[in-house]
């Protein structure tokens, strides 16, 4: 009997456990790897003795899974599916990506083109602008030039300028002229000071000479006087000599 309620909810279960995309994006592993993890027989293990089994021994009746042979190729089968659907899903990802790049690679050298001729394009008016300026300018100019009352205006200024011209030149020349004075003064007056400084220096030099010469004389005069004494000195040495050899010639006479 339990069989047969197995068998008549298999849509249902089918319906219910049906893969879903959702579970199968995040699962990278394939049922061989998971077969060959040193963890597979514990979470087996684990399984046999989690609180769900637990559960099921509740008073409240629960359906169970029937392990029937349809069950297991319809396992066999999902899994099959599953993992044939995620390649093809991998296989169109990788494809979406690859697309998804060319596109923006595509959208990034239109967006270059179109900056690129937009700076052309401002460059180009930019210039055109500045050229018709430039000729705007040009033609007012002329026209103020060939106009009677600027060419007035112009002769006025020039006068004008002339006359201002030579009055500045006329200050200046006079500044100058007075300027030149002064110098001519200040060198005058240098001149003479230096004349005067040099004849006090000749007329100090020649009064240095003159009481040298004149202590030179005296002292001549001096040395001179002093040998006429020695002399006078030594003429009455001598007559008093004479007179004393007379004296005693006389008195041996009279001895005699």
């Amino acid at each position: 009997m339990p069989r047969d309620l197995s068998r008549s909810r298999s849509p249902l279960y089918r319906r219910r456990l049906s893969p879903s995309p959702l579970g199968h994006r995040y699962s990278r592993r394939s049922r061989r790897d998971r077969s060959r993890s040193p963890y597979s027989y514990s979470r087996r293990k684990s399984r046999s003795i989690s609180p769900r089994r637990n559960r099921s021994r509740s008073r409240t009746p629960r359906h169970h899974r029937s392990r029937s042979p349809t069950s297991r190729s319809y396992k066999k089968q999902r899994r099959r599916s599953s993992s044939s659907s995620l390649h093809r899903r991998s296989s169109s990802s990788s494809l979406g990506s690859i697309e998804q790049k060319s596109t923006s690679e595509k959208l990034k050298k239109e967006e270059e083109r179109k900056r690129r001729q937009q700076e052309t394009q401002a460059k180009l008016l930019k210039e055109e602008t500045t050229k018709r300026v430039e000729e705007a300018i040009r033609k007012e100019v002329e026209e103020r030039l060939n106009s009677d009352n600027l060419k007035l205006d112009i002769n006025k200024k020039l006068e004008e300028g002339r006359t201002r011209l030579n009055e500045e030149v006329t200050a200046q020349l006079e500044k100058e002229k007075e300027a030149a004075l002064v110098e001519a003064r200040r060198k005058e007056e240098q001149a003479r000071k230096e004349k005067e400084e040099l004849e006090r220096m000749v007329e100090e030099s020649r009064r240095r000479v003159e009481e040298a010469q004149r202590r030179e004389a005296l002292e001549r005069q001096k040395r001179e006087e002093e040998r006429y004494r020695e002399l006078e000195e030594l003429q009455r040495q001598k007559e008093e000599a004479i007179k004393r050899k007379n004296r005693k010639k006389r008195n041996n006479e009279l001895i005699r």
